[in-house]
This record gives C-alpha cells, structure tokens and sequence, in this order.
C-alpha cells in the first residue's frame, strides 16, 4: 500500500490549477513512475497528491498550422515512440523513450513526468533539449512559454514556479526540418536501467551532404543537469563531414561537460563515453542524413 494523504481528482486543466492554488503543498500525480517510488521509500509519505492521469486534454500529440510539433505531457512514453509524427519527423526521439525501463513503465510514464522530475539521467531530455523544445507552463494567471534549455536549474530542480503545470512540449518546425539524429544510451546492463551516459546529436547538412549546416549535441549524466554542447556545435556548424569533424565535435563536448563519480562509474570513464559517444552519434546522424565520413 502507499502512504498518501488526500488524493484531489480533477477534471480539466483549469480545476487542477484552482486545486493546486488551493493546497500548494499537494503534488501533481500523472502516470506515477517516479512519484510512487519516492512515496514508497518514504521521501514523500503522506504527501497530498492531484491527479491529472484521466485528464485527456494533456495527452497526444498533433502537427499545427505552422508546422510544430505539440507533444503534450501526458503522452506516455509508448504513444510517443509509436506516434506517426513522431515517426516521420522526430524518430529519434522515440528510439530514445524506447529505452526507458521496460513495457509496463513505457506504457505508464509520461514524457512530461520525465523532464520535470529534473534527473539528468531521463532519456527524452537530451533529444528534447537538442531539438530546442519550447515548454508550455500555465498556472491559474496564464500561461508562459520558456525554452526547454533554461528548465533545468539544478539536480532534480526545475523552473516550476508555485501552483504552475506543465501543459505542453513544442518543436519548431525549423528546429527539426531535414534534421536527423541519432541517441546513443550507455547503462550498466542492456535493458531496464539507469543511463551511465546519454548522447543524442542531430545534424542538417548542405544539398551536397559534404557539409554541416548545423549540428546540435547534448548529453545526461555528464554534468548536474542535461546539458548542450555549445562548443562541440559551433566547431561543427560549417565544417567538412570529415574525420576531422568528429574529433572536432569530441573535443569539443569534453570542455563542457562535467560529469562526476558515482556508484555506476567514475568521472575518468564518463569523459571517456563523452569522447567516444561524441563521435560514434555524429557519425550516426550525419549517416542518416545522407552523408559519408571521409578521411
């Protein structure tokens, strides 16, 4: 059994936002794969929950008139890396959730459970900060738009202000149009586990695919939050796809991170991962979109 307080049922956005004004000390509940945990182990016994999982104008996704793509947080992890959408313009984002826990977590965790719990390790946040996702967050005042790359403020804290929720994940067409990427996650074991390291990089390149046009590059676990590289991307955008264009991008991505030793592995081999993923995700993307690496 799990130890709650008072569970507060809702039946729209709006009336979970007045019962979040009303008793801010109650915790949203969605799909429950990570707050259940945290009941169990005793972090959060007791605790107040509002539950927004029966609340279908926060799932699903949808393509709009000006070619976003608007993914809504209670999409579980399934329906994404299955949605046509998905499929067709963002794959890679679903080969990344895909790799989330197993079928019974995937069909019961939500995408936007994912990012606000805040952990560096979650899969979708490197693909949905190097598409440069654009997040929704109402409150019972509004709603405010903030890029996905400034949610983050430090281990397991995001920029959810009191009495706010998370009410939409948005992909600008130009951020993913004849883009393609490539997420690689290294764990201790091949299913059903925590990444070690995440790596997701997605490239667009000229008509004659000799050149990158822009390339974006993130990582997990490879510093307190998901983190770009900003100095692995501006030392790619323009350059030759060549050999010399990995090492650029792997050299790169070691001035930023900053990853640190745990249980799972020490800093020596992360930096490692770093250099090796770096390179091994680019290759893949640049494949993907066309190119050839070249000596």
């Amino acid at each position: 059994m799990y130890n709650f307080g008072t569970i507060y049922e809702t039946t729209s956005v709006e009336d979970a936002l007045r019962l979040k004004k009303e008793h801010p000390q109650a915790h949203f509940l969605a799909g429950g794969s990570d707050i259940l945990i945290k009941v169990r182990e005793g972090k959060l016994a007791g605790c107040d929950v509002i539950n927004i999982y029966n609340l279908d104008e926060l799932r699903g996704i949808c393509l709009e008139e000006d070619g976003s793509i608007l993914i809504r947080p209670l999409t579980s992890f399934t329906d994404v890396a299955m949605h046509p959408i998905i499929k067709q313009y963002i794959p890679v984002l679903g080969e990344a959730v895909n790799q989330i826990g197993g079928p019974q977590v995937r069909n019961i965790g939500t995408i936007g459970g994912n990012i606000c719990n805040g952990v560096t390790s979650a899969d979708s946040a490197t693909t949905l900060k190097a598409y440069d996702a654009m997040l929704e967050i109402s409150s019972i005042d509004g709603t405010r738009v903030l890029p996905y790359g400034e949610f983050n403020l430090g281990p397991g804290k995001v920029d959810l202000r009191e009495g706010e929720l998370l009410c939409g994940i948005r992909i600008r067409k130009e951020s993913y149009e004849k883009t393609y990427g490539h997420y690689i996650k290294y764990a201790m074991r091949r299913a059903m586990d925590i990444a070690t390291l995440g790596c997701s990089v997605n490239v667009t390149l000229s008509e004659d695919k000799k050149t990158v046009t822009r390339l974006r590059i993130a990582f997990g676990v490879a510093a307190p939050i998901p983190i770009r590289s900003t100095t692995a991307e501006a030392s790619a955008n323009g350059h030759a796809v060549n050999e010399a264009l990995l090492d650029l991008v792997s050299e790169g991505a070691l001035a930023d991170v900053n990853p640190r030793t745990s249980w799972r592995a020490s800093k020596e081999f992360r930096m490692q991962l770093v250099k090796e993923m770096a390179k091994r995700a680019t290759k893949a993307a640049i494949e993907k979109a066309g190119g050839t690496i070249n000596g």
